[in-house]
């Protein structure tokens, strides 16, 4: 979501986890910055943002794994539907 910044449509706490997943996404050698970090956790209490974080990482993790195998998004449907099975 490239435009999250200006869209005005979001809460601040949205805008933390917005900002978190961001530089979690986009990790350089410095790693998430103090200042989003620190306003992430002023919305969010240890248990969501250990959630937060989790989700992330697990997100991160598939769509690295959905670039490197190839994947095309939905084309698991197409295989369900030429076997005959159903959802």
């Amino acid at each position: 979501m490239v435009t999250w910044r200006e869209a005005p449509f979001f809460t601040p706490a949205e805008r933390a986890a917005l900002a978190l997943t961001e530089e979690a996404t986009r990790l350089d050698a410095h790693g998430v910055s103090e200042e989003v970090w620190t306003e992430a956790a002023a919305h969010y209490d240890p248990p969501t943002l250990a959630a937060l974080v989790t989700a992330i990482a697990t997100i991160n993790a598939w769509n690295r794994i959905g670039v490197t195998l190839r994947l095309v998004p939905g084309s698991h449907r197409g295989a369900a539907a030429t076997s005959g099975a159903t959802a």
